[in-house]
């Protein structure tokens, strides 16, 4: 398995139907479109719909962070970067980056948190061990990349509410 770092395989394109009153993608899309970046980034270690269907083994998002950085409209081309910040045999947490593909901006980032699920038992469970496996040499090549500014981020304006 070639290993990237960071993984920079998913690309996109901003639908009409993601355009708000204000002329640029409305939020909502931009879970959806880093929903899409997620699923990339499982089937590229091996948690895809094969291994749902085989084993009855899934993810479940617990935590997700979005920083709008830049708008995008109508039609622009985007291109996700993917960096696994940590892991272990129930968790996994990565970070990915939305850029404008063309004109190459950050539009936005957007900080995940998952666990591998049992659907039978609808408990967490353990990855099994060759996707353990995989994520191990996956975070050996991203551990040598810088921490995001934007991870581990929280709202900030608590001040706002004194």
């Amino acid at each position: 398995m070639e290993i990237k770092a960071p993984f920079d395989q998913h690309r996109s394109t901003v639908l009409p139907e993601w355009i708000d009153y204000n002329g640029h993608m409305n939020v909502a899309y931009y879970v959806l479109a880093f929903d899409h970046a997620t699923d990339a980034f499982l089937d590229y270690i091996g948690l895809d719909q094969d291994y749902r269907s085989k084993t009855g083994g899934s993810t479940f998002a617990v935590e997700s962070f979005v920083t709008y950085q830049r708008e995008v409209t109508e039609g622009a081309p985007l291109r996700f970067t993917t960096q696994l910040l940590a892991c272990d045999a129930k968790r996994l947490r990565f970070f990915h980056r939305m850029f404008h593909a063309t004109e190459g901006y950050l539009a936005a980032t957007s900080e995940w948190l998952i666990l591998h699920v049992d659907l039978n038992a609808r408990r967490v469970s353990p990855m099994p061990t060759a996707v353990q496996e995989r994520l191990a040499a996956i975070m050996e090549q991203h551990c040598i990349l810088e921490i995001p500014d934007e991870a581990g981020r929280a709202v900030h304006g608590l001040d706002l509410m004194r």
